[in-house]
Protein backbone atom coordinates (compact mmCIF):
# COMPACT_ATOMS: atom_id res chain seq x y z
CA UNK A 1 0.00 0.00 0.00
CA UNK A 2 2.93 2.34 1.13
CA UNK A 3 4.63 2.20 -2.83
CA UNK A 4 1.17 2.75 -4.12
CA UNK A 5 0.37 6.07 -2.19
CA UNK A 6 3.62 7.43 -2.78
CA UNK A 7 3.37 6.59 -6.87
CA UNK A 8 0.05 8.79 -6.45
CA UNK A 9 2.28 11.31 -4.18
CA UNK A 10 4.91 11.41 -7.23
CA UNK A 11 2.06 12.39 -9.83
CA UNK A 12 1.46 15.04 -7.94
CA UNK A 13 4.25 16.43 -8.00
CA UNK A 14 4.88 15.47 -11.50
CA UNK A 15 2.16 17.87 -11.98
CA UNK A 16 3.74 21.17 -10.56
CA UNK A 17 4.85 23.38 -13.82
CA UNK A 18 6.93 26.29 -13.85
CA UNK A 19 6.20 30.11 -13.73
CA UNK A 20 4.71 31.01 -16.48
CA UNK A 21 7.14 33.39 -17.93
CA UNK A 22 5.00 35.35 -20.55
CA UNK A 23 2.78 36.33 -18.20
CA UNK A 24 5.79 37.51 -15.46
CA UNK A 25 7.55 39.59 -18.42
CA UNK A 26 3.49 41.31 -19.39
CA UNK A 27 3.72 42.24 -15.21
CA UNK A 28 7.09 43.67 -15.68
CA UNK A 29 6.10 46.25 -18.42
CA UNK A 30 2.56 47.04 -17.18
CA UNK A 31 4.58 47.89 -13.31
CA UNK A 32 6.89 49.68 -15.72
CA UNK A 33 4.78 51.79 -17.13
CA UNK A 34 2.97 53.00 -13.68
CA UNK A 35 3.11 56.14 -12.67
CA UNK A 36 6.36 55.22 -10.15
CA UNK A 37 9.89 55.57 -10.36
CA UNK A 38 10.26 52.26 -12.08
CA UNK A 39 11.07 49.37 -8.98
CA UNK A 40 9.83 51.86 -6.27
CA UNK A 41 7.65 49.73 -4.90
CA UNK A 42 10.17 47.29 -4.20
CA UNK A 43 9.01 43.63 -2.64
CA UNK A 44 5.28 44.84 -4.00
CA UNK A 45 6.20 44.95 -7.37
CA UNK A 46 8.45 41.39 -6.90
CA UNK A 47 5.04 39.85 -5.58
CA UNK A 48 3.03 41.06 -8.21
CA UNK A 49 5.72 39.58 -11.17
CA UNK A 50 5.76 36.25 -9.02
CA UNK A 51 1.77 36.01 -8.51
CA UNK A 52 1.32 36.23 -12.08
CA UNK A 53 3.84 33.61 -12.96
CA UNK A 54 1.78 31.29 -10.33
CA UNK A 55 -1.78 32.31 -11.73
CA UNK A 56 -0.64 32.48 -15.21
CA UNK A 57 -2.06 35.80 -15.54
CA UNK A 58 -0.41 38.89 -16.31
CA UNK A 59 -3.17 40.99 -14.01
CA UNK A 60 -3.88 38.40 -11.26
CA UNK A 61 -6.64 38.64 -8.24
CA UNK A 62 -6.31 37.07 -5.06
CA UNK A 63 -9.74 38.27 -3.91
CA UNK A 64 -10.69 34.84 -3.09
CA UNK A 65 -8.15 33.44 0.13
CA UNK A 66 -8.30 31.08 2.83
CA UNK A 67 -6.07 29.56 5.91
CA UNK A 68 -6.08 25.80 6.28
CA UNK A 69 -4.91 25.26 10.40
CA UNK A 70 -4.10 21.44 10.40
CA UNK A 71 -4.75 20.55 14.04
CA UNK A 72 -2.80 17.53 15.23
CA UNK A 73 -1.10 16.35 18.72
CA UNK A 74 2.08 15.09 19.24
CA UNK A 75 2.99 11.83 22.16
CA UNK A 76 6.54 14.34 22.38
CA UNK A 77 4.67 16.26 24.68
CA UNK A 78 4.65 12.95 27.63
CA UNK A 79 8.83 14.63 27.86
CA UNK A 80 7.23 18.06 29.31
CA UNK A 81 8.40 19.80 26.28
CA UNK A 82 5.69 22.98 26.11
CA UNK A 83 4.24 25.35 29.10
CA UNK A 84 0.54 23.95 27.94
CA UNK A 85 -0.88 20.59 28.15
CA UNK A 86 -2.09 18.51 25.13
CA UNK A 87 -5.63 18.95 25.82
CA UNK A 88 -4.99 22.48 24.89
CA UNK A 89 -5.22 20.79 20.88
CA UNK A 90 -8.82 20.03 20.72
CA UNK A 91 -10.01 23.34 22.63
CA UNK A 92 -8.21 25.79 20.19
CA UNK A 93 -9.34 23.20 17.44
CA UNK A 94 -12.78 23.84 18.58
CA UNK A 95 -12.10 27.78 19.45
CA UNK A 96 -10.90 28.20 15.95
CA UNK A 97 -13.57 26.70 13.96
CA UNK A 98 -15.97 28.93 16.77
CA UNK A 99 -14.46 31.78 15.10
CA UNK A 100 -13.24 33.04 17.86
CA UNK A 101 -8.83 32.95 17.86
CA UNK A 102 -6.56 35.78 16.62
CA UNK A 103 -6.81 33.56 13.11
CA UNK A 104 -10.09 34.09 12.79
CA UNK A 105 -10.00 37.76 13.64
CA UNK A 106 -7.39 38.34 10.91
CA UNK A 107 -8.84 36.56 8.93
CA UNK A 108 -11.61 38.36 9.19
CA UNK A 109 -10.17 41.59 8.30
CA UNK A 110 -8.41 40.34 5.24
CA UNK A 111 -11.76 39.06 4.22
CA UNK A 112 -10.44 35.61 4.22
CA UNK A 113 -12.10 31.98 5.04
CA UNK A 114 -11.04 29.25 7.91
CA UNK A 115 -10.47 26.02 7.90
CA UNK A 116 -9.81 23.88 10.39
CA UNK A 117 -8.70 20.10 9.70
CA UNK A 118 -8.36 17.56 12.11
CA UNK A 119 -5.74 15.42 10.85
CA UNK A 120 -4.57 14.03 14.27
CA UNK A 121 -5.66 14.92 17.17
CA UNK A 122 -5.56 12.21 20.15
CA UNK A 123 -9.73 12.39 20.61
CA UNK A 124 -12.86 12.83 19.09
CA UNK A 125 -13.75 16.38 18.06
CA UNK A 126 -17.19 17.24 17.19
CA UNK A 127 -17.71 20.01 15.67
CA UNK A 128 -19.80 21.13 12.33
CA UNK A 129 -16.62 23.62 10.75
CA UNK A 130 -14.00 21.23 11.49
CA UNK A 131 -13.17 19.05 8.53
CA UNK A 132 -12.27 15.58 9.84
CA UNK A 133 -9.34 13.91 7.55
CA UNK A 134 -7.82 11.97 10.80
CA UNK A 135 -4.78 9.68 10.36
CA UNK A 136 -4.50 8.18 13.30
CA UNK A 137 -5.20 9.74 16.72
CA UNK A 138 -1.95 11.52 17.45
CA UNK A 139 1.43 10.88 17.03
CA UNK A 140 4.00 8.31 18.90
CA UNK A 141 6.49 9.88 21.19
CA UNK A 142 9.00 10.49 18.84
CA UNK A 143 12.23 10.60 21.56
CA UNK A 144 11.26 7.10 21.77
CA UNK A 145 9.62 5.69 18.38
CA UNK A 146 8.85 6.93 14.95
CA UNK A 147 6.39 9.48 15.16
CA UNK A 148 4.31 7.67 12.92
CA UNK A 149 4.58 5.02 9.95
CA UNK A 150 6.17 5.82 6.40
CA UNK A 151 2.62 5.18 4.99
CA UNK A 152 0.90 7.14 7.39
CA UNK A 153 2.56 10.08 6.67
CA UNK A 154 2.53 9.48 2.91
CA UNK A 155 -1.08 9.44 3.82
CA UNK A 156 -1.32 12.93 5.80
CA UNK A 157 0.63 14.65 2.38
CA UNK A 158 -1.88 13.29 0.17
CA UNK A 159 -4.91 14.45 2.28
CA UNK A 160 -2.76 17.80 2.23
CA UNK A 161 -2.78 18.09 -1.39
CA UNK A 162 -6.24 16.73 -1.90
CA UNK A 163 -7.44 19.33 0.16
CA UNK A 164 -5.95 22.35 -1.78
CA UNK A 165 -7.25 20.72 -4.95
CA UNK A 166 -10.53 20.82 -3.33
CA UNK A 167 -10.17 24.45 -2.40
CA UNK A 168 -9.14 25.23 -5.70
CA UNK A 169 -11.90 24.03 -6.93
CA UNK A 170 -14.13 25.97 -4.72
CA UNK A 171 -12.70 29.19 -6.56
CA UNK A 172 -10.02 29.92 -4.09
CA UNK A 173 -6.54 32.39 -5.88
CA UNK A 174 -4.72 32.34 -2.39
CA UNK A 175 -4.20 29.69 0.53
CA UNK A 176 -2.32 30.57 3.66
CA UNK A 177 -0.45 27.34 6.21
CA UNK A 178 -1.49 27.18 9.94
CA UNK A 179 -1.40 24.59 12.16
CA UNK A 180 -2.57 23.96 15.75
CA UNK A 181 -0.70 21.22 18.36
CA UNK A 182 0.98 21.47 21.08
CA UNK A 183 4.63 20.06 21.12
CA UNK A 184 4.64 20.57 17.15
CA UNK A 185 7.78 23.37 17.87
CA UNK A 186 9.47 20.20 18.99
CA UNK A 187 8.59 18.17 15.76
CA UNK A 188 9.63 21.34 13.63
CA UNK A 189 13.07 21.91 15.03
CA UNK A 190 13.56 18.16 14.64
CA UNK A 191 12.60 18.44 10.98
CA UNK A 192 14.87 21.48 10.06
CA UNK A 193 17.95 20.37 12.07
CA UNK A 194 17.58 17.37 9.78
CA UNK A 195 16.41 18.69 6.28
CA UNK A 196 18.07 22.28 7.03
CA UNK A 197 21.34 21.24 8.56
CA UNK A 198 20.37 23.47 11.21
CA UNK A 199 22.16 23.23 14.35
CA UNK A 200 19.92 22.43 17.47
CA UNK A 201 20.99 25.24 19.31
CA UNK A 202 19.36 27.50 16.74
CA UNK A 203 16.62 25.20 15.92
CA UNK A 204 15.14 24.98 19.40
CA UNK A 205 13.20 27.99 21.18
CA UNK A 206 10.57 28.27 23.62
CA UNK A 207 7.62 27.39 21.59
CA UNK A 208 4.86 28.26 23.68
CA UNK A 209 7.01 30.29 26.23
CA UNK A 210 8.85 27.79 28.23
CA UNK A 211 11.57 28.78 30.58
CA UNK A 212 15.46 28.68 29.22
CA UNK A 213 15.60 25.53 31.43
CA UNK A 214 12.73 23.74 29.64
CA UNK A 215 14.09 25.09 26.85
CA UNK A 216 17.69 23.31 26.98
CA UNK A 217 15.48 20.12 28.07
CA UNK A 218 13.59 20.20 25.02
CA UNK A 219 16.73 20.41 22.85
CA UNK A 220 17.93 17.72 25.02
CA UNK A 221 14.79 15.56 24.05
CA UNK A 222 15.18 16.02 20.54
CA UNK A 223 18.65 14.93 20.57
CA UNK A 224 16.83 11.60 21.84
CA UNK A 225 14.96 11.52 18.81
CA UNK A 226 17.38 11.88 16.02
CA UNK A 227 19.58 9.13 18.34
CA UNK A 228 16.64 6.89 18.34
CA UNK A 229 15.48 7.32 15.08
CA UNK A 230 18.05 7.89 12.70
CA UNK A 231 16.01 9.85 10.10
CA UNK A 232 17.71 9.55 6.49
CA UNK A 233 18.09 13.58 5.84
CA UNK A 234 18.10 12.50 1.93
CA UNK A 235 14.66 10.85 2.09
CA UNK A 236 12.10 13.89 3.71
CA UNK A 237 9.65 11.36 4.68
CA UNK A 238 11.65 9.33 6.16
CA UNK A 239 12.46 12.50 8.13
CA UNK A 240 8.50 13.56 8.72
CA UNK A 241 7.31 10.09 9.64
CA UNK A 242 10.16 9.90 12.41
CA UNK A 243 9.86 12.81 13.87
CA UNK A 244 7.64 15.23 12.37
CA UNK A 245 4.09 15.48 12.84
CA UNK A 246 0.58 14.91 11.11
CA UNK A 247 -0.11 18.82 10.72
CA UNK A 248 3.64 19.22 9.19
CA UNK A 249 3.04 16.33 6.74
CA UNK A 250 -0.26 17.84 5.76
CA UNK A 251 0.70 21.19 5.40
CA UNK A 252 3.73 19.69 3.11
CA UNK A 253 0.92 18.10 1.08
CA UNK A 254 -1.27 21.41 1.00
CA UNK A 255 2.01 23.17 -0.65
CA UNK A 256 2.37 20.75 -3.68
CA UNK A 257 -1.03 20.75 -4.25
CA UNK A 258 -1.57 24.14 -4.42
CA UNK A 259 1.52 24.47 -6.76
CA UNK A 260 0.21 21.46 -8.90
CA UNK A 261 -3.06 23.34 -9.46
CA UNK A 262 -1.15 27.54 -10.04
CA UNK A 263 -2.41 28.75 -5.94
CA UNK A 264 0.15 30.60 -4.51
CA UNK A 265 0.32 29.99 -0.56
CA UNK A 266 1.60 32.10 1.81
CA UNK A 267 3.77 30.53 3.99
CA UNK A 268 3.15 31.57 8.34
CA UNK A 269 6.56 30.70 11.12
CA UNK A 270 8.36 28.14 12.10
CA UNK A 271 6.03 24.94 11.84
CA UNK A 272 4.50 25.87 8.71
CA UNK A 273 8.17 26.90 7.10
CA UNK A 274 9.21 23.15 8.44
CA UNK A 275 6.23 21.98 6.44
CA UNK A 276 7.60 23.79 3.57
CA UNK A 277 11.05 22.05 3.65
CA UNK A 278 9.84 19.13 3.59
CA UNK A 279 7.63 20.26 0.54
CA UNK A 280 10.70 21.81 -1.34
CA UNK A 281 12.58 18.57 -0.64
CA UNK A 282 9.97 16.36 -1.59
CA UNK A 283 9.20 18.63 -5.16
CA UNK A 284 12.03 21.53 -5.54
CA UNK A 285 9.66 22.95 -8.10
CA UNK A 286 7.22 24.13 -5.62
CA UNK A 287 8.98 26.67 -3.48
CA UNK A 288 8.14 29.07 -6.66
CA UNK A 289 4.63 28.94 -5.62
CA UNK A 290 5.67 29.92 -2.13
CA UNK A 291 5.09 33.44 -0.79
CA UNK A 292 6.73 34.04 2.79
CA UNK A 293 5.02 36.42 5.56
CA UNK A 294 6.52 37.09 8.73
CA UNK A 295 9.94 36.49 10.78
CA UNK A 296 9.16 34.64 13.51
CA UNK A 297 10.23 35.29 17.06
CA UNK A 298 11.12 31.30 17.14
CA UNK A 299 14.92 31.16 17.21
CA UNK A 300 15.02 28.78 14.11
CA UNK A 301 12.82 30.72 11.98
CA UNK A 302 15.31 32.78 10.35
CA UNK A 303 17.80 29.87 9.38
CA UNK A 304 14.71 28.10 7.94
CA UNK A 305 13.88 30.78 6.23
CA UNK A 306 17.36 31.23 4.70
CA UNK A 307 17.46 27.15 3.66
CA UNK A 308 14.26 27.34 2.22
CA UNK A 309 15.31 31.26 -0.17
CA UNK A 310 12.81 32.87 0.96
CA UNK A 311 12.85 36.78 3.12
CA UNK A 312 9.68 37.42 4.98
CA UNK A 313 8.41 41.37 4.64
CA UNK A 314 7.06 41.36 8.07
CA UNK A 315 9.02 41.46 11.53
CA UNK A 316 6.16 41.97 14.30
CA UNK A 317 7.95 39.53 16.78
CA UNK A 318 5.25 37.51 16.55
CA UNK A 319 5.30 33.05 17.22
CA UNK A 320 1.46 32.97 17.96
CA UNK A 321 1.05 29.99 14.55
CA UNK A 322 -2.11 29.55 13.52
CA UNK A 323 -1.47 30.87 9.98
CA UNK A 324 -1.67 34.78 12.11
CA UNK A 325 1.56 36.09 9.90
CA UNK A 326 0.43 34.04 6.79
CA UNK A 327 -3.09 35.95 7.29
CA UNK A 328 -1.62 39.40 7.28
CA UNK A 329 0.53 38.62 4.15
CA UNK A 330 -2.74 38.51 2.21
CA UNK A 331 -2.86 42.24 2.28
CA UNK A 332 0.14 43.00 1.16
CA UNK A 333 -0.52 40.12 -1.61
CA UNK A 334 -3.79 41.99 -2.29
CA UNK A 335 -2.09 45.45 -2.46
CA UNK A 336 0.33 44.32 -5.56
CA UNK A 337 -2.54 42.37 -7.45
CA UNK A 338 -4.39 45.66 -7.12
CA UNK A 339 -1.57 47.86 -7.95
CA UNK A 340 -1.07 45.90 -10.95
CA UNK A 341 -4.26 46.31 -11.99
CA UNK A 342 -5.94 49.89 -10.95
CA UNK A 343 -2.80 52.32 -10.82
CA UNK A 344 -2.82 54.64 -13.89
CA UNK A 345 0.32 54.53 -16.52
CA UNK A 346 1.90 57.60 -17.31
CA UNK A 347 -0.61 57.64 -20.37
CA UNK A 348 -3.49 56.99 -18.45
CA UNK A 349 -2.49 59.87 -16.28
CA UNK A 350 -0.92 62.11 -19.10
CA UNK A 351 2.16 62.28 -16.80
CA UNK A 352 5.69 63.03 -17.93
CA UNK A 353 8.09 60.25 -17.71
CA UNK A 354 11.67 60.81 -16.26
Amino acid sequence: MSEELESRLADWIRGIGPLQEEAMQEATVRLNSLTKPQGSLGQLEALAIQLAGISGEAYPSVRNKAVVVMAADHGVCEEGISAYPAEVTPQMAINIASGGAAVNVLARLAGAEVHCIDVGIATEVLHPNIWSRKIRWGTANLAREAAMTREEAVRAILTGAEIADELADRGIDLLATGEMGIGNTTASSAVCAVLGGIPLIQATGVGTGITEDVRRHKQAVIERALAVNAPDREDPIDVVAKVGGLEIAALAGLIIGAARRRRAVMIDGFISSAAALVAMRLAPQAVSYLLPSHLSQERGHGPLLEALGLEPPLRLEMRLGEGTGAVLGFHLAEAATRILREMATFEDAGVSRA
